[in-house]
């Protein structure tokens, strides 16, 4: 547009019109003739800002998510974290009682029996050559620990001793097949031979050296002993008989026994250093349920 004198003109026209109009509507106040149109202004340009403001909404809030997602994430480890060392604390408590309890019982029966042990963990199951069932102690020779020393659980016996280290040992569990041990009939001084049945250690062999001796389901058996309390020594719970079978072509008859230690989730044990002064017999035994006995009758 040319700058010439009708055009100046003009444009103060227009001047002095908007300065009229700002004063009337400024003394007027709410009944200015100028409100319908800043009404329908008002209504044009705030339905303009709000369709843009619902368009940017999504766009922000992406925004916002990106630049926030780093620190949520790091809230998101943290509580993993927290939560997986609350899960271990849990565990460790659980563990730390159950271990607790097992001990328990075990210097009960360690003293019930007059036997001095040493208390020791299960840290391996493994088989060695000539054996399948065995696990490994967290105890050795620099624990006073030899070989051919009975190791028992707070429930009844567990096995013998066959090799030492100087911080660990191994163990032959009764249900290894090529275990042998003498056992004798509770309240009576028959005696025969518990060895493994090859069931996982959930069951044991027992055959009297009387073939015309009573062997009924409900009898009790416990250690019969070694020399010397080598490798047994006397009166640890075993087993209680469950059946009898009669052996094919064979006088004698064999028991099936269930052990009151459980040989398929042994922790804590003890290793008996020196053997009671004199035999415990019977006493070891869990009180009998009437006449019979078993190994959920365990102190």
């Amino acid at each position: 547009m040319k700058d010439t004198r009708r055009t100046r003109a003009i444009m103060g026209l227009l001047l002095a019109m908007a300065l009229v109009l700002m004063t009337v509507d400024s003394r007027t106040g709410e009944g200015s003739p100028l409100g319908l149109l800043k009404g329908a202004g008002t209504t044009v340009f705030g339905a303009a800002e709000q369709v843009g403001a619902d368009m940017v909404r999504p766009v922000t809030r992406f925004v916002t998510a990106l630049v926030d997602a780093p620190g949520a994430q790091r809230r998101m480890e943290t509580l993993a974290r927290e939560n997986e060392r609350l899960r271990q604390d849990l565990a460790a408590q659980t563990l730390d009682r159950s271990r607790s309890e097992q001990l328990r019982g075990l210097l009960s029966t360690a003293g019930t029996g007059g036997y001095t042990i040493v208390p020791a963990h299960v840290i391996a199951r493994r088989g060695v050559p000539g054996f399948e069932e065995a696990v490994e102690l967290d105890v050795g020779e620099s624990d006073g620990v030899r070989p051919d020393m009975t190791v028992l659980s707070g429930a009844g016996l567990v096995g013998r001793v066959i090799r030492v280290g100087p911080s660990t040992s191994t163990v032959l569990l009764i249900s290894d097949l090529g275990s042998a041990t003498g056992g004798r009939l509770e309240g009576s001084d028959e005696i025969g031979v518990v060895s493994g049945a090859g069931e996982q250690g959930r069951l044991l062999h027992f055959r009297l050296l009387d073939s015309t001796a009573p062997l009924a389901p409900g009898q009790r058996i416990v250690s019969f002993g070694s020399h010397r309390g080598a490798p047994y020594v006397a009166g640890v719970p075993i087993a209680v008989i469950e059946r009898v079978e009669a052996t094919p072509g064979e006088l004698t008859r064999i028991a099936y026994a269930r052990p009151y230690a459980d040989l398929t989730a042994l922790d804590v044990v003890g290793v008996v250093v020196r053997q009671p002064p004199r035999d415990p017999r019977d006493a070891v035994l869990p009180p009998a349920q009437g006449k019979k006995g078993g190994p959920d009758d365990r102190p």
